[in-house]
């Protein structure tokens, strides 16, 4: 099986014009340039795309609701295992207990349980929702434990509390919608814990492109933990250790710490902006704010792609070996979106966000919005 486009993005490698997916069982076989790769292979059939073919998108963190347009993979926190059927991914189960005797007398076996006997499709993760440093602690050992990815908040938690709980780590991965200091980002950059950024509602964003600057791993995430529906609390004010987006360290970088006026000028908050989903979107809005400030980063519209991708990869642990996603390249899971964008310059036309035509998972294709054209190879 082929699917071709006038430009495909693997993400892991340059942009390939004419190019062509190779796939088979569910795998990508190779990419490349169509004229060669038909010549090489034997293809049954071949599916022609108008537009460009990319790595599928990676939420980072989101609700168990239906996935965005080009999403592939999410990161969906759910509140009772019982959601965790249908949702592609990873499923970050919640522990949210208030304090150590809940946790001790109900919510640990609870969760304990559900780790070890759900009937799920997909792997499962833990989101550490609680604000007892003890419960913290102790989520952590046991993520340690089974061998499970990690989700925390930068809404309940700083950095330095999450390293000190034993949280941080490459196994962990944290949703932020709020500035980081120099210390907290060189922190997570350290404990190589990629850095999902998600929209703010009423607060500001993170310093996205300090972090980029700095060297910080980065992904997008549909909604911060502190934003779910999943679970009514009252939000408290920001982490400790968070220092006021004024307090900047000589010579830093400062975006704006893309506040919302600057995104919305109604002042509504970037997440009543964005559709379900919209990693593209959002990382518009970063680049858009970017340029409004006048501040230039090297390759920006890349980068917020890779971190739309690659970086959701990475945060999931599941950016490296057969089966891998984010990219496109022999091996790698056959999961794509297809977008109805053109032009010289292939990350900056997906800046625009334009129409999903297709998504596919697996080399099966679960959603159009064109039918595609189907060609004999």
């Amino acid at each position: 099986m082929a699917h071709s486009a006038p430009l495909v993005l693997p993400v892991c490698a340059e942009p390939v014009r004419d190019g062509t997916v190779v796939i088979r069982g569910g795998r990508v076989l190779q990419v490349g340039s169509r004229a060669e790769l038909l010549s090489r292979f034997r293809v049954a059939e071949e599916v022609r795309w108008p537009g460009m073919i990319v790595a599928g998108l990676v939420d980072a963190c989101c609700a168990p609701t239906p996935p965005g347009h080009g999403v592939t993979t999410r990161a969906a926190v759910v509140s009772d295992p019982a959601d965790l059927a249908g949702v592609p991914g990873i499923s970050y189960v919640e522990a949210s207990s208030a304090g150590e005797q809940e946790w001790e007398e109900h919510d640990r076996d609870a969760l304990i349980t559900a780790l070890r006997e759900v009937d799920r499709p997909c792997p499962v993760g833990i989101a550490a929702r609680t604000r007892d440093p003890h419960v913290l602690e102790d989520v952590a050992v046991l993520a340690r434990t089974f061998g499970l990815r990690l989700l925390a908040g930068l809404d309940r938690h700083s950095p330095m509390a999450l390293d000190e709980a034993g949280a941080l780590g490459p196994h962990c991965h944290v949703a932020c919608a709020r500035p980081l200091d120099p210390g907290e980002r060189k922190l997570l950059r350290l404990r190589r814990s990629v850095v999902a950024i998600c929209p703010p509602g009423q607060e500001q964003a993170a310093d996205v492109l300090a972090l980029l600057e700095e060297g910080n791993h980065l992904a997008l995430g549909s909604h911060a933990l502190g934003h779910h529906a999943l679970n009514q609390h009252a939000l408290g004010q920001h982490a400790p250790g968070h220092q006021a987006p004024g307090h900047q360290a000589p010579g830093h970088l400062d975006p704006g710490h893309l506040d919302p006026g600057g995104l919305d000028p109604a002042g509504t908050g970037l997440g009543d902006l964005l559709g379900p989903g919209d990693l593209l979107g959002l990382a518009a809005a970063v680049r858009r704010r970017a340029r409004e400030l006048g501040l230039r980063v090297r390759g920006l519209d890349r980068r917020l792609v890779e971190a739309a991708t690659l970086g959701g990869a990475r945060a999931l642990g599941l950016d490296a070996g057969p089966g891998r996603i984010g990219s496109l390249g022999p091996g790698s899971r056959a999961d794509f979106a297809v977008f109805d964008a053109r032009g010289r310059y292939p990350y900056s036309a997906l800046m625009a966000r334009p129409p999903c035509l297709a998504t596919v998972v697996g080399g099966a294709v679960t959603g159009t919005g064109r039918p595609p054209r189907r060609a004999d190879p």
